[in-house]
Formats: structure tokens, C-alpha cells, sequence
């Protein structure tokens, strides 16, 4: 009995394993992008993980475990900002990775990927923090509006607002960097 029951827990920690490792990089520049600071981001990044698997049970079904653990990362980041009544935006190009792995690409692909960055980090910091907020939780991360305005704890107007707010800003930036 002591096999199985080791056998049960090392599979179970396999498990776990694969979902942190599946999952570490999305959740981590996710809260990056919320709070701005990496070494919050990555306590932020724990402590999600360690909610998620505290309750191991809504891990079973991968895309349900996946949605559920970008709303516990969201709420956590959006928590921390409350809690601390701050709000720092961090560049996308800036964001650190928490597990790097060799690129494949080439210098000029890199170079190329760089600008695009630098190019969307300055055009998102012409937004507010809500507007910001709004924008990359709907198309970044792909949520439904009802679903922001339940994590901003606002009306699904309000995030609708938000996001063309946030639009019509990031057009004109986009109009003004050609001319």
C-alpha cells in the first residue's frame, strides 16, 4: 500500500509540475504588465500558484484550470495595486522572463520584435491605469467584457468605455508615429 500511495503522490506532483511550468511564464508577464515591478510580480506569480493549487480539484480540466488561473492572477494583481494604492506601469519591453530559455531567433528578428515592443509600451502609456487595465484583460488576454468588469469591479458600460477610450488614444498614437 505504501507504493501505490507514493506512486499516487509522485504523479500528483508531476502533475503540478507541468501546470507551474506550462503556465509560469503567461501569469508572471501578465502580473508584470498589472503591477510594473518584478520582484512584486513574482511574489504575485507564487502566491497565485499557490492558490491554484491549494485547490487542486479545478486543475483536472486543462482550459477551465488555465481561465480560472489567469482570473486568480488578475484578481491578485488588481488586489495588490488596492491594497497598496499604487499603480506602476511597466514597459512590455522590459518585461523580465522567469525562466529564460535560448532564443532561436535571429538578431534581426529580435531587433524587429524590440521596436514592436518599445512601439506598444509607448503608445499604452498615454492610457490611464483603467483604461490600461481594461484593454489588456480584453485583448490581450482575451476575457469577455463581463468578465473585466467583474474583475474592475465596475459596469460592463464602464469597461466598453474604457476599452474605446483606450482605442481611440492608442489610434492617434499610432497616427501621429507615421506622419
Amino acid at each position: 500500500m505504501g507504493d501505490t500511495a507514493g506512486h499516487l503522490i509522485r504523479e500528483d506532483l508531476d502533475r503540478q509540475g507541468r501546470f507551474i511550468r506550462e503556465n509560469l511564464r503567461r501569469i508572471f508577464g501578465m502580473i508584470y504588465r498589472i503591477v510594473g515591478n518584478a520582484d512584486d510580480a513574482q511574489d504575485l506569480t507564487q502566491e497565485v500558484f499557490i492558490k491554484a493549487l491549494q485547490r487542486e480539484g479545478q486543475l483536472r480540466d486543462i482550459e477551465k484550470a488555465n481561465r480560472w488561473l489567469s482570473r486568480i492572477a488578475t484578481n491578485t494583481a488588481i488586489d495588490f495595486l488596492r491594497r497598496h494604492g499604487r499603480y506602476s506601469f511597466a514597459p512590455v519591453e522590459d518585461t523580465p522572463e522567469p525562466l529564460t530559455a535560448p532564443s532561436t531567433e535571429d538578431p534581426e528578428q529580435r531587433l524587429l520584435a524590440s521596436e514592436r515592443k518599445s512601439y506598444l509600451a509607448d503608445g499604452l502609456r498615454l492610457l490611464t491605469e483603467r483604461e490600461r487595465l481594461a484593454l489588456l484583460l480584453r485583448d490581450v488576454e482575451g476575457l469577455p467584457a463581463e468578465e473585466v468588469a467583474r474583475r474592475l469591479g465596475c459596469s460592463k458600460a464602464t469597461v466598453r468605455s474604457h476599452i474605446a477610450n483606450a482605442r481611440v488614444k492608442f489610434r492617434r498614437y499610432v497616427e501621429r508615429r507615421k506622419a
